[in-house]
């Protein structure tokens, strides 16, 4: 295989990567690691430098499209961001200290829970719920974009979402994900915010942790740019392409594969670390 068709094969991968990561609120990078080191035998650091900048991606492309579409709570955002970020950090400087085989155990662990996440029915988050007295003091609640209008949701258990965010954030600086999964189910499980809207929001975070964690992994160079530019490329335009059919689109099947997927990239991961191949 010449240095053109692995860069095509990147970009096809990292293109269908970036659309189911747009539309599940997952990120492209719980498929871009296990691709770059599983099939195509890329050192699992220089993948997760790659995945990192394409997290950075998928969050500008994706996010400004449902900014503009209404899905997005900006508020609850950067809020959240505030713990993400310092557990980017945390999780990137762990990174460049723990060994190639621990890191592909506790990928394939995260890979195994997001297959379950995304491969479940999702409850109705949306129903009456008693005001937070934190959350409206942040100005937390909002509503969203339906076929009928507008809809309303509360927003609740403030601290515990935090909390979650900050974890969420260690994973992304650690694997180099955006860890979508936590942070969708912190949201939507714990915060009680609406799928939809967690899925947005998810995608708009994403971003800003990878690049708290991004500026580590550049400094160690583990960034190679002939190999983050097809993922950066790749996921970008899938993810723009997911945008666009969040708002009608009835994801069920998408996520069912979704979930295959990365459940069968997550046990071929713990198998590789466990066994010493990485």
């Amino acid at each position: 295989m010449n240095i053109l068709e692995f860069t095509i094969l990147i970009w096809l991968g990292s293109l269908g990567a970036g659309f189911l990561g747009s539309l599940t609120g997952l990120g492209g990078g719980v498929v871009i690691v296990p691709l770059l080191t599983l099939v195509l035998g890329v050192d699992i650091r220089y993948a997760i430098g790659a995945s990192l900048v394409s997290v950075i991606a998928t969050s500008s492309g994706a996010a400004a499209a449902y900014v503009r579409q209404g899905f997005s709570n900006i508020r609850i955002g950067m809020f959240l961001e505030v713990a993400t970020t310092l557990g980017a950090l945390v999780g990137a400087v762990l990174a460049t200290r723990v060994s190639n085989a621990s890191i592909a155990i506790v990928f394939g662990i995260v890979l195994t829970y997001s297959a379950y996440l995304s491969g479940r029915a999702q409850r109705d988050s949306t129903r009456d719920i008693a005001p937070d007295p934190l959350a409206q003091r942040l100005r937390l609640d909002d509503s969203y974009p339906t076929a009928k209008g507008p809809k309303a949701y509360r927003v609740r258990a403030i601290p515990g979402g935090f909390s979650v965010m900050f974890a969420a954030g260690a994973l992304s600086g650690l694997l180099g994900i955006g860890s979508g999964a936590v942070k969708v189910i912190g949201m939507d499980q714990i915060m009680r915010i609406p799928f939809k809207v967690s899925t947005a929001t998810s995608n708009f975070m994403i971003g800003v942790t990878a690049a708290a964690s991004a500026g580590v992994y550049l400094n160690r160079g583990y960034i190679d740019p002939g190999l983050a530019m097809p993922v950066m490329l790749g996921v970008l335009i899938g993810s723009l392409l997911g945008a666009r059919m969040l708002a009608g689109a009835k994801t069920r099947v998408l996520r069912l594969i979704f979930a295959a997927v990365i459940l069968a990239l997550g046990i071929e991961m713990i198998y590789k670390g466990l066994t010493g191949r990485l």
